[in-house]
């Protein structure tokens, strides 16, 4: 089992980054945001702790810096994590394809919507019937954003990034050492 994010800790950044700046714009449509389709091409390379703590932390750090933590950041932090892991299992074997993206994210946005809708009922006391009937507008744009995303962002991640040599810091030490730069 791979266990290691060596070589990627840029790319991290870069892959929060992304996902941090879209979210911060505003009066974009409501659930319509990036991270399941940044969590996935992270997930073809960086193993199974390097895809958990990719969508973990990718959460506590935007809530740290947005609306702060509560029991929300647990609970969608901890879920995408577990997404970084399933992505992670999905695509070992599989292609980095528009069509993998997709075969693996649209379930996984609505195995995810359904675990987080539970926030409501078991942290705000609200009927399950309430949650329920929220959720589904909810999901709809979710589903809308993870095709859009699916399509666009998660190809050229793991194109321009993922696999771009120039974001990894071994190669940037190498490049300064030897003096030939970047």
């Amino acid at each position: 089992m791979n266990f290691s994010i060596s070589g990627g800790s840029l790319k991290f950044v870069i892959g929060w980054a992304a996902v941090f700046l879209f979210r911060l714009i505003p009066f974009r449509p409501p659930n319509f945001e990036p991270m399941l389709a940044t969590v996935m091409p992270f997930s073809k390379r960086y193993g199974l702790l390097g895809s958990f703590l990719f969508g973990f932390l990718g959460i506590v750090f935007y809530d740290a810096v947005t609306s702060g933590w509560g029991s929300w950041t647990a609970v969608t932090a901890i879920c995408y994590g577990l997404l970084g892991i399933a992505a992670h299992l999905f695509f070992k074997n599989r292609e980095a394809s528009v069509k993998n993206f997709l075969l693996f994210g649209l379930p996984a946005t609505v195995v995810y919507d359904a675990a987080t809708m539970m926030i409501g009922p078991v942290f705000m006391h609200q009927p399950l019937v309430v949650a329920f009937a929220g959720q589904i507008p909810f999901t709809l744009m979710h589903l809308t954003g993870t095709i859009v995303f699916s399509v666009l962002l998660s190809p050229a991640l793991y194109r321009w990034v993922i696999q771009n040599e120039y974001f990894e810091l071994s190669f940037l030490r190498a490049s300064a050492v030897s003096g030939k730069g970047v």
